[in-house]
């Protein structure tokens, strides 16, 4: 297998992963208030977003790829 066709198989995974999931959301602990010895901490979960735009350029473009591949050989 070429190495274009693993990289348009590669874009269509990710193209399909980013417009299922809207966002990858983790969890950071920040500290609250520092008294003395008394340490008080909070998690708070952050979400950064992936725009669905971007998930079917990727498609697409994997898709593009993997047919032009195809077509030269």
């Amino acid at each position: 297998m070429k190495p274009i066709m693993i990289l348009g198989i590669v874009l269509i995974i990710l193209g399909a992963i980013g417009l299922g999931i809207q966002g990858i959301t983790y969890t950071t602990r920040e500290e609250v208030a520092h008294i003395g010895d008394l340490q008080i901490t909070a998690e708070k979960e952050k979400t950064i977003p992936i725009p669905a735009i971007a998930g079917g350029v990727a498609l697409v473009a994997g898709i593009a790829v993997v047919v032009l591949a195809s077509r030269k050989s």
